[in-house]
């Protein structure tokens, strides 16, 4: 009996070292949409009046909650009854994904002008006028987010995939629950950096006081933090994109095999590939939509 028991904890316990080991698999995997997730937040969760940063971004918090309860569950269905949908659904996100890389590379190389988002801070609005447009850009965030979640937790699966259910079930949770609280609450504490600043600032007895100095770098910083994000976010998606395509595509992955360089070059180089190839198409479709239309 006694014996019994030890036993079953000692399976208990391997079962949870491999959950660990696959967790840290799962999660490098998916550390280019998480960066990119990052970016994209803590750019949409900025622009408000300071006294509203917080609160729009607990609202955002419970709606990408909210997108991972709803996207899990499919997942594991189509897991255990239709398991080829997943590596089908990641070689669809793996070109949505490179498809958004080469765009910001393409728009960094030819730019061209975008309507600005304006910030909520205008004084002239009204307070219903606010919290209007507070929910447009709200909704605008977690439908972005439900897109990035799906892919999270597809690729999250994906490297579990062969594994016994259960563990599908627990490693995927996992990487949806830090995707979750980890992302937000960095970009808590990013969009709050100019605030820490001004009050750093503000405190200050002198102009030379440390206190000052650090608080003009937080000020100073919070824009070239995004913009670093957004940097490293984008090469992060296009070599997340590039393994998808050398893992499961068998013409990339024997290609791959023949040619003696670096697997990251050969990722990236992959992934901004095909991401081209989209953009291209994805523009020569807006251009003939336009015509029609016109």
């Amino acid at each position: 009996m006694a014996s019994g028991f030890f036993v079953l904890l000692d399976d208990i316990a391997a079962i949870m070292d491999d959950v660990a080991v696959m967790s840290k698999v799962a999660a490098k995997k998916t550390a280019g949409i998480l960066g990119d997730d990052l970016a994209v937040n803590a750019e949409k969760a900025s622009g408000f009046a300071s006294s509203r940063e917080l609160p729009v971004l607990w609202a955002i918090s419970k709606g990408s909650l909210l997108n991972k309860i709803i996207i899990l569950p499919i997942a594991f269905l189509l897991s255990a009854f239709l398991p080829i949908a997943i590596i089908i659904i990641l070689v669809l996100g793996g070109l949505f994904l490179a498809y958004e890389g080469a765009e910001k590379i393409y728009e960094f190389v030819f730019p061209h002008k975008h309507d600005e988002s304006e910030g909520i801070t205008d004084e002239a609005l009204t307070e219903e006028q606010i919290l209007e447009l507070e929910k447009g850009k709200i909704k605008s965030a977690i439908v972005t987010d439900f897109i990035l979640s799906v892919e999270i937790v597809i690729i999250a699966l994906g490297t579990v995939i062969e594994e016994p259910l259960i563990q599908q079930i627990v490693v995927t949770s996992i990487i949806a629950l830090v995707a979750t609280i980890g992302v937000y609450g960095i970009v808590a504490l990013i969009v709050r950096m100019d605030e820490a600043g001004y009050k750093l600032i503000k405190f200050s007895k002198s102009e030379k006081s440390p206190s000052r100095f650090i608080g003009n770098l937080l000020v100073k910083a919070l824009p070239l933090v995004i913009k670093g994000l957004t940097v490293v976010g984008t090469i992060a998606l296009l070599l997340v994109a590039g393994g998808i395509f050398v893992h499961y595509i068998p013409f990339f992955h024997h290609l791959s095999e023949e040619i003696k360089i670096p697997s990251i070059i050969k990722e990236f180089t992959v992934g901004l590939a095909l991401g081209l190839v989209v953009l291209l198409f994805v523009n020569l479709f807006k251009k003939i939509f336009k015509k029609k239309t016109a």
